[in-house]
């Protein structure tokens, strides 16, 4: 089958342009494209069923671009045999009309700010914001603002706390929103606290909590400097979780702790918790039950073998229990509640119940560094 000579003409005139992006709108049967001259468009006219006549308009532009008919598929398999994308190949997925192959080109780790922005045009959907938030060099770029604040404006319609999570998490990055629209953000998750996993992510020592630091600050902080000061990792991290940031944090994952929406929040939750005190993660320790990771994190406070830890320990010897806590929540990870969640697929109080033996020796540990 052939294009109508109509369209046949129409569509390698504009073929015959330096294209940027093209985009099919399918139910209007509309071929848009970006060109050096700006916008374009063609209205087909089928002489067959449309999807039949898609197909054609599709192996046309697959031609054109890869020198092949057989369209996306055939360029996903030589794409994928490279390893990764190269910017020129990305630039040939935003030319199919193929919304696949779009989803490919945000997925790339290759993706420049001027390609998103293309992929963008052609196909603003949340998902492709998100992944496209992924990459630095659209962070920061021209198109970054732009997809952050479309996130913001689409969070109310979103169903999925975890995404919810992924968007917030994104868009708090440095230079894309400003002080106001954080500030509005936050307000937002007071409604829905699985949003503040997304701010324990992005920004887990500038939350906007009015949190005061911890009674015993300044004491501790007087006693600890020196080894501040030769980077122990052990006073370092004492310091900052017993500073307002720090108190703001532990506030923030309390109330994240008590009722999360489904098990990936808690896995989200968990991870953000272990990155915070990653820092004196143990090399070695019980992944899968929380109890002994109690256990093992006291009997390394009792009997410390790391010289930074004995230091720090001897300095403050008042904060031992704190120092075993930020010791049990570094080595929080999803294996802790895989055992769980890989026979339910439970969600809201059910899941909650199901994960309370977990769930509350964590909550003891943050409250140890509250008090």
């Amino acid at each position: 089958m052939e294009l109508s000579a109509e369209d046949n003409l129409r569509l390698n005139v504009l073929l015959a342009q330096k294209l940027k992006a093209v985009r099919i709108d399918e139910s209007k049967m509309i071929v848009h494209a970006l060109t050096d001259k700006g916008e374009a468009k063609v209205v087909l006219n089928p002489n067959c069923k449309d999807e039949k006549y898609l197909k054609e308009v599709k192996a046309l532009f697959s031609t054109h671009v890869m020198g092949s008919p057989g369209g996306y598929p055939v360029f996903l398999k030589r794409w994928t045999r490279m390893g990764q994308a190269r910017d020129e190949s990305l630039q040939q997925l935003l030319l199919l009309g193929e919304p696949e192959a779009v989803v490919a080109a945000v997925h790339a780790p290759g993706l420049s700010d001027e390609q998103a922005e293309r992929a963008w045009w052609i196909m603003p959907t949340a998902d492709n914001a998100r992944r496209m938030l992924e990459k630095e060099a659209v962070v920061q770029g021209k198109t970054g603002p732009v997809l952050a604040e479309f996130l913001i404006e689409f969070l109310p319609f979103e169903e999925d706390p975890h995404v919810m999570i992924d968007s917030v998490r994104l868009v708090l990055q440095p230079g894309l929103i400003d002080e106001e629209e954080k500030l509005k953000l936050w307000a937002k998750a007071k409604t829905k606290r699985n949003l503040f996993v997304g701010f324990m992510h992005a920004l887990p020592d500038e939350l906007p909590v009015d949190a005061q630091a911890h009674s015993s600050y300044q004491s501790v902080i007087e006693k600890i400097q020196p080894l501040i000061d030769a980077g122990n990792p052990y006073a370092v991290m004492l310091g900052r979780i017993l500073s307002e940031s720090g108190q703001a944090f532990v506030q923030t994952a309390e109330i994240s702790l008590k009722k999360p929406g489904n098990q990936q929040v808690v896995e989200s939750l968990l991870n953000a918790i272990a990155v915070y005190f990653e820092s004196i993660k143990p090399e070695s320790f019980t992944v899968d039950d929380i109890a002994v990771i109690c256990t093992e994190a006291g009997c390394t406070c009792d009997m410390p073998e790391d010289e930074a830890l004995s230091a720090t320990l001897a300095a403050v010897p008042e904060m031992k229990e704190k120092i075993q806590a930020m010791l049990v929540l570094s080595c929080l990870s999803v294996k802790l509640i895989n055992p769980v969640f890989s026979q339910t697929d439970a969600i809201g109080t059910m899941m909650r119940k199901k994960i309370k033996h977990i769930t509350d020796p964590i909550a003891d540990q943050l409250q140890k560094l509250s008090l």
